[in-house]
């Protein structure tokens, strides 16, 4: 049985002040086995995902549940087709507080890996305007995919420093999230290597740019709307103070109490416990920007349209497809809302349509993946060839042109047919040959 690292002496003192007589129940807590979770994509219909519903249900979340220890979820086909995502039951309330909706315009301003935004873009049903944002290339480019798949249709992925964004789309939205970079603390079960990276000093150093970042988030707020702030750690100077410091800090904010799934925060402010509740560690606190004014962004005119030719041709090929409103580098995409994006680094904008080359288009994966896939040539496939198609590999079938394979209701990618073949346009990057049904 491999041990976990020891906790850190300075964590276990500071936390026999926070919790007193419950401290031995805590650390007992962290050393057990962490809680797994699913959230069902409601958005996409799929056969095949009751299995995932029988554990319990957690309460703050639409369609989530426990997994058991030994789930193999993740390495399904319906995971990588987008019909769930696996998050932590605690790290699923700061979206659930922030409680987004259909039409509006919400900013995450830390994003990736993804948990956080695509559970607010379900929430919003792919309507009004959802922009996904992360600082740090590779952790964008994770993001960027997980948005693809989950087929988030209003949703921008952008990479860049929150400072710069409060200065481009100033009380520009309904609602920011901020779940901060963070001491970790939360993540000392789930990841037990996590506990020899931890140091008083490096947790002072998180509280500061957490400040930062608070401060760049506060200006993105229109009056009226509301800002969720979150960490996934237990420390004080972290949370709650850093919470009451940005309330001194902006006066033009007020706490706002929120109860959902049976966490009741009278004062907009709670953290989970693994002792307390079935969860690893999470804070949130939410807070209200005081009047009442909407605001328009800006219209983008630094994404290039596309030629006369390029519609001509992606519609002829594929009358179907929604339009396309702009480039994205050449690939054409179809954004009904899209703010001024002129020197902000855009990895994803709506809906990605596909390219034209020549008098050719070549359909994008993140079309056949889209919550609103469009009316093309369908072909449902076994198991077998479903596991085939994922691997890369080609499928054996007398269909001819572009079509779309799908997989107990669930598409899967594009294919194209000739001569009793059905040759594979699932992208490099995506195809498993391990995956199971």
């Amino acid at each position: 049985m491999n041990m976990k690292p020891k906790l850190p002496d300075d964590f276990v003192s500071r936390m026999e002040g926070q919790m007193g007589s419950e401290l031995p129940a805590f650390l007992h807590a962290l050393e057990e086995e962490p809680v797994r979770g699913i959230r069902l994509n409601r958005l996409k219909t799929a056969d095949g995902t009751e299995k995932f519903r029988q554990g319990p249900k957690i309460p703050w979340a639409d369609e989530a549940y426990e997994l058991p220890a030994d789930s193999e979820a993740g390495s399904t086909i319906l995971h990588e087709a987008g019909a769930f995502y696996l998050q932590e039951p605690g790290a699923m309330l700061p979206a659930a507080v922030l409680d987004a909706r259909p039409g509006e315009k919400v900013l995450d301003l830390c994003s990736a890996p993804g948990g956080k935004s695509t559970q607010i873009g379900i929430a919003m049903r792919g309507e009004g305007l959802l922009i996904c944002n992360e600082p740090m290339p590779k952790r964008a480019r994770i993001l960027s995919g997980n948005i693809e798949r989950t087929g988030l249709p209003n949703t921008i992925v952008t990479c860049s420093w929150p400072d710069r964004l409060a200065e481009k789309w100033p009380e520009g939205f309904d609602a920011v999230i901020v779940d901060a970079p963070c001491s970790g603390e939360g993540m000392f079960r789930r990841v037990p290597e996590s506990r020899m990276e931890w140091s008083k000093e490096q947790a002072k150093g998180c509280a500061h740019r957490q400040r930062e970042i608070l401060n760049a988030a506060a200006r993105l707020v229109r009056p009226g709307g509301r800002l969720v702030y979150s960490t996934c750690t237990y420390n004080p100077e972290e949370n709650e103070e850093n919470a009451d410091w940005f309330l001194q800090e902006h006066p033009d904010f007020e706490p706002e109490a929120y109860r959902i799934g049976g966490i009741n925060a009278p004062e907009g402010q709670f953290t989970c416990y693994p002792h307390r509740m079935r969860t690893e560690g999470q804070f949130a606190a939410k807070f209200r920007k005081k009047g009442n004014r909407m605001k328009q962004l800006t219209e983008d005119r630094s994404l290039p349209r596309l030629s006369m030719d390029e519609a001509a041709t992606l519609k002829r090929t594929f009358p179907t497809f929604p339009e396309a409103t702009h480039k994205l580098g050449n690939t054409l995409i179809h954004l009904k809302e899209c703010p001024d994006l002129q020197e902000i680094k855009v990895l994803r904008a709506g809906i990605h349509l596909g390219e034209v080359r020549g008098r050719i288009a070549i359909p994008d994966h993140a079309t056949a993946m889209s919550i609103e896939p469009p009316d093309s040539q369908i072909l449902e496939v076994d198991m077998e060839n479903a596991c085939r198609y994922m691997a890369g590999e080609t499928i054996n079938a007398e269909e001819e042109g572009w079509l779309m394979i799908q997989y107990k209701g669930l598409i899967l990618g594009w294919g194209k047919g000739s001569g009793g073949v059905i040759r594979n346009h699932l992208p490099k990057g995506l195809r498993n040959g391990r995956l199971i049904p």
